[in-house]
């Protein structure tokens, strides 16, 4: 038993949904010690590891578009789009119904991988805390790239042995061909066992999705595509204290 709580044996259950346990088990199978306050910070990760992992299911069916930034597009009722390609949270407009409307009428919606990404983890984290927390916390979102909110409070390691689903991972295309620059990468959400969520690409393993990068490589290149080191995920324990 390698989860622990304040150093001593996590006591179980958790009342943790299959997915949950899931992602569970693959914590306590790791060779590292990952300790909690509380068995409910444990449970609040699960839930919302899970949720990121539905939400990029749900964008993978949306029917929203893979775009530009020169092209991005979204539904006028809940967002402006600016000059740089962002869309900006219209005033008067409840955000988590903004985000939900993404995941409603993706037909509506175009826009890159990295964009693509903060929105899932947004959707994971409505999901888990409700309309009202996320409401007060996320008042003024714009979705543009990397940009997020500073209450989605994202932490960063190059340890992707630690990996686990809802993690954000990436894919780096060295030696991507000028012409479509936007193949330099692609952000994923680990669903699973080498399986990703990719904008543009869906639900793909990694090879797959290094083969897509690879199609799109400068002329006469062998440089192949590859997963980084680089494993992001929000700061659950923050999370857990919004209000």
């Amino acid at each position: 038993m390698i989860v622990t709580i304040n150093g001593g044996t996590l006591q179980e259950p958790l009342n943790l949904t299959e997915e949950e346990q899931s992602i569970l088990n693959d914590k306590k199978n790791s060779s590292v010690v990952y300790n909690y306050n509380s068995p409910q910070a444990v449970a609040f990760e699960m839930k919302t590891r899970a949720n990121i992992v539905a939400a990029a299911r749900a964008l993978n069916s949306s029917g929203a578009k893979f775009a530009t930034f020169a092209n991005t597009k979204g539904n006028p009722q809940y967002w402006t789009r600016t000059e740089k390609g962002a869309l900006q949270l219209r005033p008067g407009v409840s955000p988590s119904d903004a985000i939900q409307d993404i995941f409603n009428q993706g037909s509506l919606y175009a826009f890159e991988c990295a964009t693509a990404t903060v929105i899932i983890l947004y959707k994971g984290v409505l999901d888990t805390v409700g309309a009202d927390i996320f409401n007060r916390n996320f008042a003024q979102l714009e979705l543009y790239d990397w940009n997020y909110d500073q209450d989605l409070k994202l932490i960063s390691s190059d340890q992707i042995e630690q990996a686990f689903p809802g993690d954000v991972l990436y894919f780096k295309n060295p030696d991507v061909d000028p012409k479509t620059p936007e193949w330099q990468g692609e952000n994923t959400i680990l669903l699973g066992p080498d399986q990703y969520f990719g904008h543009g690409i869906g639900i793909a393993t990694s090879q797959q999705i290094i083969s897509a990068l690879n199609s799109h490589r400068r002329p006469g290149s062998t440089t192949a595509a590859y997963l980084m080191n680089d494993v992001v995920h929000p700061d659950f324990e923050y999370l857990r204290s919004l209000r």
